[in-house]
């Protein structure tokens, strides 16, 4: 079981992964803008068991927000 983590501290902007969705490494999982930036999380290789976030949560740096199986 893997996690996926935002690499900055922000917002939400979008979610462009579901749950049962197979991801890769190279997949645009999450927007989270920070700083009037748009930052781009990947996805890790597997299948979405859980997504933890929703669109215009903050978050902090390294928080999960999904869980890959």
């Amino acid at each position: 079981m893997a996690n996926i983590t935002s690499t900055v501290a922000g917002k939400v902007k979008e979610i462009n992964i579901s749950v049962g969705q197979t991801v890769t490494e190279d997949d645009e999982a999450f927007i989270v803008e920070a700083m009037k930036m748009e930052n781009v999380v990947y996805g890790e290789a597997g299948v979405v068991k859980d997504i933890k976030v929703k669109v215009g949560d903050s978050v902090e740096e390294d928080a999960v927000l999904a869980v890959i199986e």
